[in-house]
């Protein structure tokens, strides 16, 4: 699975320090007495939600309160474990690890260590918007802690080429010092195709490593890479060796699970537990999940199956960052004798870098132009599409919709989704599969038939890692709190007790001797900061805050001509309502509103200028309870006031 999860960020303390670049302020839950009419916009005003860019989540309209955000001044406690506490001072220096991102949601992963003067960061991820953040592009983690010392940044560690870890690097190396980068090399092309974009972020530095590389990083640190199983092309899992111990992390990762559902490729889990860990920080999305994962065979199979069966087009939608699953897809087709053509710029991008890279020859007799699909007869064609979760600008959403400039649904074609659905589009993607039902016989997807394996490990595979590798303490990483605790009970079942277990939360700070890992109190800022077209970090909480009141609740504006000098109401007042009612039908309510803005202005003193604050602010509190006496609704009032 890869894109990522919506989740509601910890509010930000009005302490909090701030990185040059304005973020966003508090974020906190609305009250469900929604309190006094919305004054109007603040920062942005006039702007209205943007949609996201293609390959990310649709963005949303407004939402209701999010119970995962405390009110202000409510403190919550996991009961499960102790109180975090400060470090025990033995006098011994003492590793920081810090998690930016990625561990009360599902993308922007972003965490570092750091010992004595020198700091290595990994991964750089974006987070996909959420209902709370409408017309965001995307979210990245808050570096505040960082910007102030990137002169002690002496490395950024990328594990993979998924956008919940690299994405976010285009935005904010400039502002981390441009330290050098170590990954792989088809992750390194990734980021240097979508660096291209940024024409004024500084050139990116690389060192390229593979499984077995050793790189010394500062005066403290020493990275192992090993090779590690996901659904893209080279992700890296990494042993850094810090005068306090190993710490391993894999990024994301599965198990190579065979046909027969047996794990293979164990060796190098068991090389870690001879090396000896002192922390093991393990990605956690799949950790609720019972056994072990599906083999990537068996989905193969399927796959080929359904195409094989199929008497027109087949249609497949899948992540464009799957590129393990679309060279198979390749095979299969050149095997059958079907063409494939590739419909949204993402995949062919991928698919572009991966042939560059010499993952597969160049098939020109089996890639062809979606411009030629109508050449071939229709049991010779297979589509392979962006767009499996429901996004609104996508591939297969505009096939769908009969938007498409070069190809429509036929009754005889069989749509395939390739993928998971990320939780939060559930809805989306139910109502993009009912209307591809509509349209044509045949849909699967992996609940039928397994056709889609996760690129993160089932609890029995962490389980089975767990006992391998017997880490000293371990800290489950990339997930929402429930799956990351949910690692608590696989490692007690291999014999490591809950307190070895460490439970952080984004912006907490871990501090590990050789034989302690300890939560402390201290905090780092780790609230959102979103981007929102060419802006990165101005949109804040007030703004967002507009605009789900106008999402939920609509707009009301009226517009009054006076008479500057006596203040005297010169023609009747304008009304314009957006998403609150259908003035229309509403003739009475408009004509009691008219009543009271009249009523209003008899009592605006006659006998000297007129205040417009005073006059706005009387007109915006009264008609605003007038409306929510009437309507139960509090539409934003925005008055307007001409002066003649």
């Amino acid at each position: 699975m890869k894109p990522h999860e919506p989740h509601t960020p910890p509010p930000r303390r009005p302490d909090a320090p701030r990185i040059p670049v304005p973020t966003q302020g508090p974020r906190t839950a609305r009250p469900p007495n929604r309190g006094p009419a919305r004054s109007g916009f603040s920062r942005g005003e006039g702007r209205g939600p943007r949609s996201s860019h293609g390959g990310g989540r649709p963005s949303h309209g407004g939402s209701a309160p999010n119970p995962r955000i405390p009110a202000p001044g409510a403190k919550f406690r996991d009961q499960s474990r102790p109180a975090t506490t400060k470090a025990p001072d033995d006098g011994e220096p003492k590793l920081r690890f810090v998690p930016l991102g990625g561990l009360e949601e599902i993308g922007r992963n972003c965490s570092y260590y750091e010992y004595k003067n020198v700091i290595v960061i990994v991964d750089v991820g974006i987070q996909f918007p959420e209902e709370e953040t409408p017309g965001i592009d995307y979210i990245i983690p808050n570096i505040a802690a960082l910007e102030a010392r990137k002169q002690d940044i002496r490395g950024i560690i990328l594990t993979h080429g998924h956008y919940d870890h690299i994405a976010a690097i285009h935005y904010l190396v400039g502002r981390l010092g441009n330290p050098m980068i170590y990954t792989s090399q088809f992750t390194r092309a990734m980021v240097e195709k979508r660096h291209e974009e940024f024409t004024n972020a500084p050139k990116l530095r690389f060192e390229t490593v593979t499984g077995g590389s050793k790189i010394r990083i500062g005066e403290y640190f020493n990275a192992e890479f090993l090779n590690i199983e996901h659904t893209i092309p080279e992700a890296l899992g990494f042993v850094l060796k810090t005068p306090v111990g190993n710490m391993a992390s894999f990024g994301d990762f599965r198990l190579d699970i065979g046909r027969d559902g047996t794990p293979k490729n164990m060796e190098k889990f068991e090389k870690l537990g001879q090396m000896g860990i002192h922390s093991l920080f393990l990605d956690s999305t799949n950790a609720d999940y019972a056994g072990h994962g599906i083999s990537e065979r068996i989905v193969e199979e399927n796959i080929e199956m359904l195409i094989k069966g199929a008497h027109g087009r087949v249609i497949i939608g899948s992540f464009s960052s799957l590129v393990d699953r679309i060279l198979e897809i390749l095979s299969i087709a050149e095997r059958l004798g079907r063409k494939v053509a590739l419909n949204g710029r993402s995949m062919k991008t991928n698919l572009e870098i991966a042939k560059n890279l010499g993952y597969f020859k160049d098939k020109k007799d089996v890639i062809i132009p979606l411009e030629e699909i109508n050449k071939y007869k229709d049991e010779k064609i297979i589509v392979l599409t962006t767009g499996a979760q429901g996004e609104a600008n996508a591939g297969l959403m505009r096939i769908v919709n009969g938007e498409h400039r070069l190809m429509q649904l036929k009754q005889s074609d069989t749509v395939i989704f390739s993928s998971s659905v990320i939780p939060g589009n559930e809805r989306s993607v139910q109502t993009l599969t009912d209307n591809i039902a509509r349209q044509v016989d045949e849909v699967y997807n992996n609940k039928l038939l397994d056709i889609h394996s996760s690129g993160h490990a089932n609890g029995g595979d962490i389980k089975l890692v767990l006992e391998l590798i017997k880490p000293k303490f371990v800290t489950p990483i990339h997930a929402y709190y429930y799956k990351r605790k949910h690692v608590m009970k696989l490692a007690e079942e291999v014999g490591i007790s809950r307190d070895r277990v460490k439970m952080m939360d984004n912006g907490q700070v871990g501090l590990l001797g050789k034989d302690t890992f300890t939560v402390t109190d201290e905090k780092v800022p780790a609230f959102y900061v979103m981007v929102d077209g060419l802006g990165v970090g101005d949109v804040e909480e007030v703004v967002l805050r507009d605009r789900r009141a106008l999402a939920q609740e609509g707009m009301v504006v009226i517009i009054l001509t006076v008479e500057r000098e006596k203040g005297r109401m010169l023609k009747s007042p304008d009304i314009i309502s957006r998403g609150f009612i259908y003035l229309k039908e509403h003739h009475e309510l408009l004509e009691e509103i008219r009543k009271r803005i009249r009523a209003i202005m008899t009592r605006v003193p006659q006998t000297q200028s007129m205040e417009i604050d005073y006059l706005k602010t009387l007109v915006r509190d009264q008609i605003g309870q007038f409306l929510y006496n009437k309507t139960r609704r509090r539409p934003m009032i925005l008055p307007v006031i001409i002066e003649i």
